[in-house]
């Protein structure tokens, strides 16, 4: 008879395997456009939803009063600027990858009467406007990359021309960043908007895809400079209770995207030696506890499980393929994962105007680009 801890220890290896292969309704490499639906059609009810709506907004003069439609023609929805933007990403990744959904035409609709020449105008002229130098910056900013990323990839007439509408905007926040990466002394390490590691694997993996060199070089030597001899994070100071993405598990996610496999093994040993080698072992990261989705704060958790999911994906494609914490890192992404979709039901607005895009984003498998 096996022993009763053995017995114990089986099934939760047995469990979590079946986690790994694909527990839940979303699977990797399994992902369609049924699936992707109800992200859709949250971004599509909130688009052109103007209210509630949280500006940050820098005024000099009364003569800087303004409606949220007023101030941002093509992003006034989804609550607040960025999210607004990705949630325009997602409109234009969903009809990219599923172009004969009927959904697709209301993506597009909402592409086309928003990525006009006029009100990317409008918009760019706030972005450049005196006062706002740190406007946005770096979550909105990366994520207006990652929208123009996603439609100069897609091959598609109307997707050209809103990428060449959205082109003043894209440029004038590649600007900003090319600014203010040199000066930036320390990386910010919240689990929020203004962290930075997050944003600098969205700027380079939008800075790869167009080939935008400049960008790309300076975004890598930053991150080496800031995040390169970092060693010994501790995961058990995560999450903050209204984190929605991960510090360190960001920050690793930003580094396989820079360094070679074996050199990204070596440096995940040093600021990770956390994550446990060999066996199916995901307990070494709990899934985090959301207690009260009607409150915007505390259901920024359901994102930061989406987000986590992805990282820790992503980390483990950085390793070599026989490195031994690969096994604990995908079951650990599996649990995240399957709590992170269960959350994406659009009964609270404050959830509903953004976790789309996060969800989005995993299923999609955006964020996994060739290693070095």
């Amino acid at each position: 008879m096996i022993p009763l801890v053995k017995t114990i220890r089986l099934f939760g290896c047995l469990f979590l395997l079946a986690c790994i292969l694909g527990a839940g309704d979303l699977r990797a490499g399994e992902f369609s456009a049924d699936d992707a639906a109800p992200f859709v059609r949250l971004a599509l009810g909130c688009a052109t939803q103007e209210y509630p709506n949280k500006i940050a907004h820098t005024m000099l003069s009364d003569a800087d009063q303004g409606t949220p439609r007023g101030l941002h023609p093509a992003f006034y929805g989804c609550f607040d600027w960025h999210s607004s933007v990705h949630g325009h990403w997602l409109l234009a990744r969903f009809a990219r990858l599923f172009p004969d959904h009927p959904l697709a035409a209301e993506a597009r609709a909402v592409l086309s009467d928003h990525l006009t020449p006029e009100r990317i105008a409008t918009e760019t002229a706030y972005l450049q406007a005196q006062g706002r130098a740190s406007w946005e910056r770096p979550y909105g900013l990366a994520w207006l990359l990652q929208l123009a990323a996603e439609l100069r990839e897609w091959d598609d007439t109307e997707a050209r021309d809103w990428a060449s509408n959205l082109q003043p905007l894209e440029e004038a926040c590649v600007q900003s960043l090319l600014t203010w990466l040199p000066k930036l002394a320390y990386p910010i390490r919240t689990g929020e908007h203004s962290q930075t590691a997050f944003a600098f694997g969205l700027a380079l993996d939008y800075a790869r895809t167009t080939g935008h060199t400049e960008l790309g070089q300076v975004v890598r030597n930053t991150a080496l400079r800031l995040y390169g001899r970092d060693e010994g994070a501790d995961l058990a100071f995560e999450p903050s209770g209204q984190d929605f993405l991960s510090p360190a598990l960001a920050e690793a996610d930003l580094m396989r995207r820079i360094l070679t496999a074996g050199a990204f093994a070596r440096w995940l040993e040093r600021f990770l030696p956390e994550i446990p080698a060999g066996g199916y072992d995901g307990a070494w990261l709990p899934v985090a506890l959301v207690t009260d989705r009607s409150d915007g704060k505390l259901a920024h958790l359901d994102g930061l499980n989406l987000s986590r999911a992805w990282m820790l994906e992503g980390i483990a494609r950085g390793l070599p393929l026989t490195d031994p914490r690969r096994r604990n890192l995908q079951a650990a992404g599996a649990a995240h994962r399957e709590a992170g979709f269960a959350a994406v039901t659009g009964d609270h607005y404050e959830g509903g105007h953004w976790l789309g895009t996060y969800a989005m984003y995993l299923a999609s498998r955006r964020g996994l680009t060739p290693t070095p």
